[in-house]
């Protein structure tokens, strides 16, 4: 069976391949590839059958309890490190380190929800951004083959670069500020606990996974809703002018968006649970890395897999959520999952690309 070839991706609406119409949007909302609409517009979702809810389920389990798995593995082992390089014992080796932070920046509330927030985030946020910036620029070979639209942003386009950094310096200084600003008064409402206490690495296990479930469902409906025809273009089309993303693009978009599809469905999570201070910086920087992976336009090593985003930027009106549960749900993932890049939704945990393993198989000409 012929598979139609994921070649690098084009403008919305300009020529493709051969002289052949670009991928995703098209002039008139004509059609684009595998029958879907072109004009990266989300239609209606699909009423889920038993089947589709059962498929959603056992998908969340396995993608959930696999980072759990990870995560519980990473903590154990780090713990064991720090301890022997610190020499705490190691059932008070993170409280003893937290002591020692509270008992140099203070323990104010308003201090540690908007001035540590915004450091620890900003820190986590640029120096991964930057990294993949500096690749992008340089380009060595070997986390070049890594690259899932080969070809694509070689060179870098120096003016949509500089707009790009500019949009997203001002969510990150103007925009996220005033947001974080606000979150600390619906905190202080909700009730904040103990700060000079870590929650329990137990309780902090289940936040996570919490959070998780609500960023998706927040996430997958808004970013839907912007897909909408009415609002598309006065808001999302922005963030898609990059049909192949880098890391930063993670940002880069309208500020509407950016407050209700970027900085809302992450803080809920901690809102609702009323989460220890640690527990909210852990699960921001855990989101934050994930958004710039999964916009890097890199499947490197032992990183989680970008590929589902990556489709999304290049097809447009694929792939809405984060985990992929409510996509499998509503069957926004179908193209997708028809698809060469579908083969390669895993972690590489070798040396060989991806890309050489499951290749795009062109057709004949």
């Amino acid at each position: 069976m012929e598979k139609k070839c994921l070649c690098g991706s084009v403008e919305p609406g300009q020529p493709g391949h051969g002289g052949q119409p670009g991928h995703g949007e098209q002039p008139g909302g004509q059609p684009g590839h595998g029958g879907q609409p072109g004009t990266g517009h989300g239609g209606q979702l699909t009423k889920p059958s038993l089947v589709d809810v059962k498929g959603a389920v056992l998908k969340a389990c396995f993608v959930i309890g696999s980072a759990a798995l990870v995560i519980i593995c990473l903590r154990n082992s780090l713990t064991w490190h720090v301890a022997s390089i610190w020499g705490f014992a190691r059932e008070y080796v993170w409280q003893s380190i937290w002591d020692k932070l509270l008992d140099t920046v203070g323990e104010d509330p308003f201090t540690l929800m908007f001035y540590g927030t915004f450091c620890v985030t900003s820190m986590v946020y640029w120096t991964v951004g930057l990294t993949f910036m500096y690749f992008d620029l340089t380009l060595p070979e070997w986390i070049r083959q890594y690259k899932i639209q080969p070809s694509t942003n070689e060179p870098l386009d120096r003016a949509k670069l500089k707009k790009l950094v500019l949009v997203v310096l001002f969510n990150w200084t103007v925009l996220f500020p005033v947001f974080n600003y606000c979150m600390f008064f619906l905190h202080e409402w909700r009730g904040m606990p103990d700060m000079r206490v870590l929650p329990s690495f137990h309780r902090v296990l289940v936040e996570l996974i919490i959070c998780v479930l609500v960023e998706e469902v927040m996430f997958y409906y808004s970013h839907w809703l912007l897909h909408n025809k009415r609002v598309y273009k006065y808001i999302h089309k922005q963030h898609h002018e990059w049909t192949a993303s880098v890391s930063l693009t993670s940002l880069y978009s309208h500020p509407v968006e950016h407050i209700f599809s970027n900085l809302l469905p992450p803080a809920m999570g901690p809102l609702l649970l009323g989460s220890h201070i640690s527990t909210s910086w852990l699960w921001f920087c855990m989101a934050l890395t994930s958004a710039l992976n999964s916009h890097s336009g890199y499947h490197l090593p032992f990183f989680p897999s970008p590929e589902a985003h990556d489709f999304h930027h290049l097809k447009f009106n694929q792939c809405y959520g984060v985990l992929g549960i409510l996509d499998y749900l509503h069957g926004t993932d179908k193209m997708f999952r028809a698809s060469t890049a579908y083969e390669r939704h895993i972690m590489l945990l070798g040396s060989t690309p991806l890309r050489e393993t499951f290749p795009d198989v062109k057709k004949e000409l």
